[in-house]
């Protein structure tokens, strides 16, 4: 097979966010399939230190800081007529970098990783373009208009229009549009005109989880968790992400008063990276523990009793919850939360969505640990036989166009 550019819009290392998982595994997957180059950003020192991984897998690579001010993007947006995300992840040098590529290297296929990376992809490009868009963006900002009374809702809905107007132009592009979900492709596909579906393949590349790293037996407890009474709630995830801070702002003011009605030592344990100042308002409310970044999320798992994912807006397939249910953690969740993932309410997590049935669920399993701690040994049954990375990427060569390629080659 000719080789291969993927574009991502973030360093595909370290694993430790939902969309870096993604293309991590990715990555990994594409370059025994061929040799790939990859084009990428850095947010920050700690993405520049991981600059050795990446040489370690690709062929060629280009990583440019990302530093554009959010506001020069939008300034620039509102001149050009395009979304800000696109403006906010466009760099010359990057630029330079995959023209570079193109000309001097046998570039096959061109796999972009987020439609923010589409710009990238000159319109005479003669191969292969497969785009993953992972979840649909476009309307995760329409979602977010939907809730501030101010200028800023004006500014979500103009970027969800626009964005919408981007997707299809990648779709269109594309010779496959994936993402992450069968929830999510339909939602994707509902948002093209007939005449944009009808040149758009659009398909499900499922997330996976390495079940083998993510295994209560091999980790031990947080002492910090471990010593406190139960229950013991834990929310993980990037915590500058809206719909992660409206989350645990819910957990924190509504559901965890409810809940310790009956639990008055119940405690709230938020574990993620860049907690926001509203965020860290919420340490020491009713029970909330808010630690930040961790070196590892498993032993935070390990010692917590329940996972609690009161998310509103969820997009795609939530790592948060294959990792706790990977952890053999009891997790009671939201529809939008559970969204994605084709497990059993009351068998695999329990689903609830107002505070009071958030509340009730996880009162009832700290009042029958033996229900919780069978939940949890089938949550992780469930991951170990159908989440694997391996059976998730089992249809990419497929998607490259790489067996086809091979067969004609065999004749």
């Amino acid at each position: 097979m000719r080789e291969i550019l993927f574009l991502a819009h973030r360093i595909p290392f370290p694993p430790n966010r939902g969309d870096k998982i993604r293309s991590h595994n990715l990555l990994k997957r594409l370059v025994q399939i061929a040799p790939v180059h990859v084009a990428t950003f850095a947010e920050d020192d700690a993405d520049m230190a991981e600059e050795v991984e990446l040489a370690g897998l690709a062929r060629s690579y280009r990583l440019v800081p990302r530093s554009r001010p959010l506001i020069l993007a939008g300034l620039r947006s509102l001149v050009s007529g395009r979304p800000v995300s696109l403006h906010a992840f466009y760099d010359p040098a990057l630029a330079h970098y995959v023209g570079t590529v193109l000309r001097e290297r046998p570039i096959g296929t061109i796999f972009i990783f987020s439609g923010q990376m589409g710009q990238y992809v000159p319109d005479d490009f003669a191969g292969r373009v497969v785009a993953d868009f992972v979840d649909c963006d476009s309307l995760k900002f329409e979602n977010y208009a939907k809730r501030p009374r101010n200028f800023a809702r004006r500014v979500y809905e103009r970027e969800g229009r626009l964005l919408r107007d981007e997707e299809a132009r990648i779709a269109t592009r594309a010779e496959v549009s994936l993402l992450i979900s069968a929830e999510e492709a339909a939602l994707f596909s509902s948002r093209l005109t007939p005449e944009e579906l009808a040149q758009a393949d659009v398909r499900v590349l499922r997330n996976g989880i390495d079940s083998a790293a993510f295994d209560p037996g091999g980790c031990l407890a947080e002492p910090r968790l471990e010593d406190l009474p139960g229950p013991r709630l834990i929310f993980t995830g990037q915590m500058d992400y809206p719909p992660n801070i409206d989350a645990v702002a819910r957990a924190a003011q509504r559901v965890m008063p409810l809940i310790r009605e009956d639990c008055p030592a119940a405690s709230f344990h938020v574990v993620g990276r860049n907690p926001t100042d509203r965020v860290k308002s919420l340490h020491g409310l009713n029970g909330t523990h808010v630690w930040g970044s961790v070196d590892d999320v498993r032993p935070w798992l390990k010692g917590a009793d329940a996972a609690l994912v009161p998310l509103e807006i969820g997009r795609g397939v939530q790592n948060k919850v294959l990792e706790a249910m990977a952890m053999a953690l009891p997790t009671v969740l939201t529809s939008a939360a559970a969204t994605g993932i084709p497990a059993t309410d009351g068998k695999h997590f329990v689903v609830a969505d107002s505070d009071a049935d958030l509340a009730l669920a996880v009162r009832r399993l700290a009042a029958d640990p033996a229900s919780a701690r069978a939940l949890g040994q089938d949550a992780r049954r469930f991951i170990v036989e159908r989440f694997s990375w391996a059976s998730a990427l089992a249809d990419l060569p497929e998607i490259l166009g790489a067996r086809r390629l091979a067969a004609q080659d065999a004749a």
